[in-house]
């Protein structure tokens, strides 16, 4: 059974290969434009910095180097039920100098199209282990973010040897671009 987080909750992942699903739905197109929220992941060191630059994993680089995370693609348009996005994690592939993976969502050309994750609704994050499809945990955003256009969803640390999941829900204003100057 599932665990249901709450922002700044922690919980074990006990799993060595999973996925992150990514969810959303939009609440009103009133901009005139479609949506495309992109979701990005950041592997970072013990320094909380990219390993490097191919490790930040993206629509245009969809997998780490040691091929322990990959990316289903971009999702155009966020229609349907369930996840919008997945990434696959397989942790028995992980760089040793891998300590934490930043999972962010953010809006693809938020200010020339006028949105805002106030206009998204339903936005979730969960992760499941990827042989059994048994969810393990899920962490559904509920704060209202009316002016941000990037929300770091949750991040995934290892701490001990063992791998952890802590729900984050934190939104800025800046887009990717301030996610990648803080990281690089």
């Amino acid at each position: 059974m599932a665990i249901n987080l709450q922002k700044g909750q922690r919980e074990n992942i006990n799993a060595p290969k999973f996925t992150v699903g990514l969810g959303w739905d939009i609440n009103n197109t009133s901009t005139g434009t479609a949506f495309d929220l992109d979701a990005s992941l950041f592997l970072l060191g013990e320094n909380k910095k990219l390993i490097s630059d191919n490790h930040f994993i993206f629509y245009n680089n969809l997998e780490s180097p040691d091929k322990a995370v990959i990316h289903s693609g971009d999702n155009l348009t966020g229609d349907g039920a369930g996840d919008d996005e997945q990434i696959k994690i397989d942790l028995t592939k992980i760089d040793a100098a891998v300590k934490e993976i930043t999972v962010v969502v953010t809006i693809h050309d938020a200010d020339a199209r006028k949105q805002n994750f106030g206009q998204v609704r339903n936005s979730f994050i969960r992760i499941f282990n990827t042989d059994t499809n048994e969810e393990i945990l899920k962490y559904e955003l509920d704060e209202d973010f009316s002016i941000e256009t990037a929300v770091e969803f949750g991040r995934i640390y290892n701490r001990n040897g063992e791998w952890k999941f802590e729900a984050v829900g934190s939104g800025q204003r800046e887009g990717l671009e301030k996610f990648v100057s803080i990281y690089q």
